[in-house]
């Protein structure tokens, strides 16, 4: 569904992201992981096409989307649940879901949508008219992806899941990227709970100071004694 072939990406002519290639097949849940600073969240934003790449290409679906714009990309199936959420906190939960549907005009589907947002997740049903910055932190991801949902993404990125969540919510966050994948929806996800990550990873990348240094399936990841040396403090 989705490959990466060579990229780079610079901020200010320094190298964030130097010579990755990575593919992400169709049902499969796919990690990368790695420590802060490694250009795990700028390689998401760069297939979601909100960071340019300096070199190489981004295909999806066999097509070559490198140069095509943001919204270009969410219509075609592409979306992104950003690192610290980025709700609109002044309005309510259902306003922010909404906003995830900006590039749909089917109405009723829009609703199925929402809907299924509300399966995932009852409480925000509950509160769908409460104002989204009022909401605890693991509340608030709720929302955001549900939000990422709402565009009827084919594949899902999930920067940092669990990033500022209790530890009780965790769990349901990762165990609902489950049933998500388990509904037919591909998903790419920076996690940096690395543990947690490749259980339920079909296949993993470990990110290093730009470049991709291992690759396997999650399973082969967490046995991997380097991966436990340095980040499952084994």
């Amino acid at each position: 569904m989705l490959a990466l072939q060579n990229i780079a990406i610079h901020y200010n002519k320094v190298p964030a992201v130097n010579d990755v290639s990575l593919e992400v097949r169709a049902g499969e849940i796919v990690a990368l992981v790695g420590g802060n600073g490694n250009g795990k969240s700028s390689t998401l934003r760069a297939i979601a096409g909100l960071n340019p790449v300096t070199q190489g290409r981004i295909v999806f679906d066999a097509a070559d989307v490198t140069q095509l714009p943001a919204h270009r990309r969410t219509g075609l199936g592409i979306s992104l649940v950003p690192e610290g959420r980025r709700l609109f906190p002044r309005l309510t939960v259902e306003k922010n879901l909404r906003l995830g549907a900006f590039t749909r005009h089917d109405a009723i589907e829009i609703e199925q949508s929402m809907d299924y947002a509300f399966e995932l997740f009852p409480i925000l049903k509950e509160r769908r008219h409460q104002v989204a910055g009022t909401m605890s932190g693991g509340q608030q991801q709720m929302v955001a992806i549900g939000r990422g949902l709402m565009a009827k993404p084919r594949l899902l990125m999930l920067d940092e899941p669990s990033w500022g969540i209790a530890p009780k919510l965790v769990t349901k966050i990762l165990d609902t990227i489950q049933q998500i994948s388990a509904a037919g929806i591909t998903i790419l996800m920076v996690e940096q709970n690395v543990k947690r990550a490749l259980e339920i990873a079909h296949r993993a990348y470990v990110l290093q100071t730009g470049r991709i240094v291992l690759a396997g399936s999650g399973r082969e990841l967490l046995d991997n004694p380097d991966i436990q040396k340095a980040y499952l403090g084994i």
